[in-house]
């Protein structure tokens, strides 16, 4: 089993434990099925808008644990953010990449 520390955008968190069988959208699920008490202001209205992100990306809904090869004696820390959809793959990177260019031309 993996233990998980979710945080949240407000900084609050709360430990899960999950199977490395387990992916994003199983722990979205699971989390919003047994949503903290505590966590009652942020709660959402359903949890396919969950979206966790580990290591500074986005997980898509079918990653699992396993696959991230996370360490089973450890706690993983996470964060949980309510969005609608992912972000474009790069969007960032061909940003930053238009932005050098326009300071280099003329």
């Amino acid at each position: 089993m993996i233990n998980v520390r979710l945080i949240l955008v407000s900084g609050k968190t709360k430990e899960f434990v999950f199977a490395p069988s387990d992916s994003a959208s199983d722990i979205a699920k699971h989390v919003y099925e047994n949503w903290p008490m505590d966590w009652e202001e942020e709660h959402v209205s359903s949890p396919n808008i969950l979206r966790l992100i580990y290591q500074g990306r986005f997980l898509h809904g079918n990653v699992t644990l396993a696959a991230l090869k996370l360490p089973l004696a450890k706690t993983t820390v996470m964060h949980l953010v309510a969005r609608e959809t992912l972000p474009e793959p790069n969007s960032q990177g061909q940003r930053n990449r238009g932005k050098s260019e326009e300071n280099h031309c003329c």
